[in-house]
Order: structure tokens, then C-alpha cells, then sequence
């Protein structure tokens, strides 16, 4: 992991967020290619998910909502974690995960905070911080965020950041369905920001205070659901397929009933295999008709639905696939990074999958030279009317291949001098190190059909 941060950080990745300050625990920035890498794998899921069905639609709802909401949805209650104290350092942590990190082969999940405590009491844990302080017993902590709303000081309002994006989609279902030719079954989309009070340590990206999802809720008959359930899941792991992750690396695993969050009747989860433990990066629940009829009783709308066919009238039931897009950066990030041995050197690279490398192509002058130069930017310029691609001449040769090894970038284009007389490059392909002369009015559609 100190590997993988480091590069983030060294190639423009991912930086500790407000670092010059001495950082906030659990926030990071997206650099210039980790933003390109996000926002690519965001548009192949919208593309895929969204545009090429017939029945899905997309929305972009509120981040703040009204306090109610979170009532009516269980959230204030039910979305808790258990959490323990520093006497001395007053650090928080979760009482879980400092089990989990110090104590081999021990299941702590749905134990309650009695035992929880008990196990930090008799194994004499402290404070993973300090090292020394003697901990609170564990405590359940809320994690929604809160902030107020309101001009003077008197007059705010205790708001929450949305911890889960799902329930603007519940709330315009109506909404939907009145402006929206489509019918039962049908999806709503929506990608954004999410936000929880959690404490972690060690785990990058994995687990943040802000992050993004992208998820759809299928409003689905109560009869369809083990069927859909099944689709989405054969659909889920496609995708993650799609993003190149290796398939060794993934495995489903299906929460036990404690684990359930309060909404759901049925979770599973892509797990990834990272150096600190398998670890969700999706989740498929069946949250039943459990939102829709909440907000029927605490807000008095009907949101029932009434098939046009059978005259049914009936709460309809749904089944939730999330996917976490800044997680995913992380693994791919992770699961792409390669170490081998050339020359007697170590190379470093990330072997991404060209649809999503953050640039397609570089383009570089083999020396500094005007005519190099010129012809290397004309070049540049035609292929960046349709692909991601950089051009480069601040360094030797060598060291403009290693930059973009590191960024993942799938082809190096030098322009020579060869190319002067020939009108051919040579195209370097990241994973084999292999050169190719290509002709200079071909090398757009060889590039396509590569990333192809």
C-alpha cells in the first residue's frame, strides 16, 4: 500500500487533502489523472447502465435533504458503527477493525458492544495512536454527517450530508413516472457524492468521509425479485470484469443476517482482495418495498403504482446495485500496478486497460529540436481531436517512457528523425515494451482499433 500511495501521489493521482495543513484524516484529492480515470470509468458506467437501455432514466438529485428523510428512512437511528475512545489521545476508532488488526483468526461482525469491549478488555488493546492510552468501552456513533442550514444564528436548522444517494430516487419516484414515458420494470439512475462519519486507518481510498457512488434503484413486481436479483448480479460482475480487474482477485460474498442493513432483506457483496483483507467495492441489495412505503407513511403521498395492464395496484419493491467509483479508482489503481526487472532496473507501470487508462497516447521529440518538435506537436494536436493523449519533450527518452508507464499509459509515440523523411513514428506498446513503425496518416486508426 505505501507503494500504491506514493505513486498516486508522485504521478498525480490521488494527494492527502489539505496536506499543507497537516491533513484530515480520511480525505483525499483527486489529482489531474486520478479526476481522468474517475471520470472515465463514471461515463463507461452511465454509457452502459443508462444510455444503451430502454429502461433506465437518470436523475441528479439534492446532496441536502429535507431532515425528515433520514427519519422516515431509518438513517438517524439505524446507521451506526461501534467506536471506541482514546483516554489519553482522545483518537477514535472503530472497535472492530482494532480487533480485527491486533487479534488473529477472530470474528467480531454482529457481536454486540458488551462483548466487544470484553474482547479489548481481556486482550489488553490500546490506543492504535498513541500506543499507550487505555480505551473508552465501545459506543455506538451515528454516521451521517450533520451541518446547519440558515442565515442567522438563531435560525439554523440541523441538516444531514447524504450518507447513501438512494433516497432522492425514492423521493422523485412519483416525479419519474409522471414526466417519464416508462413502466414497471424500470430503473432510475443517479451518480454523486455520498458522505459517513467513519474511522478507519491504513486503508487509502477504500474508506473515506466523502466519496462517490454510482448506483440505480429497479422498481421492480414483489414477484420479480429473485429473478432481477440474479440479472443484476450476472450484470454487476460483467462490469467489474469490464474494468480489467483480475477475476482472482474478486469473489461474491453474501452478508449474514446481522450484517443486513436495516432496509435489507437480501445483500451481497464484490469483494476485493486487497493487502489489508477482502474488502466491498459493490453491493446488491433487495431493500424490498421497505424505502417507498417508509416515506408514504411519513410524508402522507401515495406512492403506490398501478399497472396499466392488470389494473394492479401495489408499493412496488426494489432491488439496489451500487457501485463505489472513487473505491474503484483505488483498486484498479492497486490491481494494475506491475514491478519487473529490465536492464537491471526496476521498471514500475500500471497496467490498466486501455478503455479506461486516464491517456490513451504520448507523443514525444526524441531530441530537442525545432523540427522535431514541430512535427511532433502536429501530430499531437491531430490525434487529440479524438483521444486523451499528451505530449512530452521534458526529459531524455527513457524517462518520458517511465513517466508514462507509471500514469498507465497504454502507447508512446516518437517522432525521429526517420520520421521526417518516412512520415512513420514508432509506437511503443506499455505492456510488451515493443516498437512498431506506423505510417503517420494511419496512426489514428491504428490507435482505435488498439484501444478497441
Amino acid at each position: 500500500m505505501d507503494k500504491i500511495v506514493s505513486l498516486c501521489k508522485r504521478r498525480g493521482f490521488i494527494y492527502p487533502s489539505s496536506e499543507i495543513y497537516g491533513g484530515l484524516a480520511n480525505t483525499w484529492d483527486f489529482g489531474h489523472y486520478g479526476t481522468l480515470l474517475k471520470n472515465t470509468i463514471r461515463d463507461i458506467w452511465w454509457k452502459m447502465f443508462v444510455l444503451e437501455r430502454d429502461d433506465m432514466v437518470g436523475i441528479d438529485a439534492s446532496i441536502l435533504l429535507n431532515p425528515k428523510v433520514w427519519e422516515a428512512s431509518g438513517h438517524v437511528t439505524g446507521f451506526t458503527d461501534a467506536l471506541v475512545d482514546c483516554r489519553s489521545c482522545k483518537f477514535r476508532t472503530r472497535a472492530d477493525h482494532l480487533i480485527e488488526d491486533r487479534i488473529k483468526n477472530v470474528k467480531v461482525e454482529g457481536l454486540p458492544m458488551e462483548k466487544l469491549t470484553e474482547i479489548i478488555r481481556q486482550n489488553k488493546l490500546t490506543c492504535p495512536r498513541c500506543g499507550k492510552g487505555e480505551l473508552t468501552d465501545v459506543r455506538k456513533f451515528n454516521l451521517l454527517l450533520e451541518t446547519q442550514i440558515g442565515i442567522l444564528e438563531d435560525a439554523k436548522s440541523k441538516v444531514y450530508l447524504r450518507g447513501e444517494i438512494a433516497q432522492g430516487i425514492f423521493l422523485n419516484f412519483k416525479n419519474v413516472l409522471d414526466t417519464v414515458r416508462i413502466r414497471i420494470p424500470f430503473g432510475i439512475a443517479q451518480q454523486g457524492k455520498a458522505f459517513r462519519n467513519e474511522v478507519t486507518l491504513g486503508q487509502f481510498i477504500h474508506r473515506t468521509l466523502e466519496f462517490d457512488l454510482m448506483e440505480f434503484e429497479y422498481f421492480i413486481h414483489p414477484s420479480q425479485w429473485k429473478d432481477t436479483y440474479k440479472y443484476w448480479m450476472e450484470n454487476m460482475w460483467k462490469f467489474v470484469l469490464h474494468m480489467g480487474i483480475k477475476e482472482d482477485h474478486l469473489r461474491w460474498r453474501e452478508h449474514e443476517e446481522f450484517e443486513r442493513s436495516h432496509y435489507s432483506k437480501k445483500t451481497m457483496d464484490i469483494e476485493y482482495h486487497y493487502p489489508f483483507g477482502w474488502k466491498e467495492i459493490f453491493g446488491l441489495a433487495y431493500r424490498t418495498d421497505f424505502d417507498l412505503k417508509n416515506h408514504m407513511h411519513h410524508s402522507g403521498h401515495d406512492l403506490t403504482y398501478t399497472d396499466p395492464k392488470t389494473q394492479e395496484t401495489f408499493v412496488p419493491h426494489v432491488v439496489e446495485p451500487t457501485f463505489g467509483l472513487s473505491r474503484l479508482v483505488g483498486v484498479l489503481i492497486q490491481d494494475a500496478y506491475r514491478e519487473e526487472e529490465v536492464n537491471g532496473k526496476v521498471r514500475v507501470y500500471l497496467k490498466l486497460a486501455a478503455r479506461i487508462a486516464p491517456i490513451k497516447a504520448a507523443v514525444f521529440p526524441l531530441q530537442r529540436d525545432e523540427e522535431l518538435a514541430r512535427a511532433a506537436t502536429q501530430i499531437y494536436h491531430e490525434l487529440k481531436k479524438d483521444l486523451l493523449v499528451e505530449y512530452d519533450d521534458a526529459g531524455n527518452i527513457g524517462k518520458m517512457y517511465r513517466r508514462q508507464d507509471e500514469i498507465g499509459t497504454p502507447y508512446c509515440i516518437t517522432v525521429d528523425y526517420d520520421t521526417l523523411k518516412t512520415k512513420t513514428v514508432t509506437v511503443r506498446d506499455r505492456d510488451t515494451m515493443s516498437q512498431e513503425r506506423v505510417p503517420v496518416d494511419k496512426l489514428s486508426g491504428y490507435l482505435k482499433e488498439k484501444l478497441r
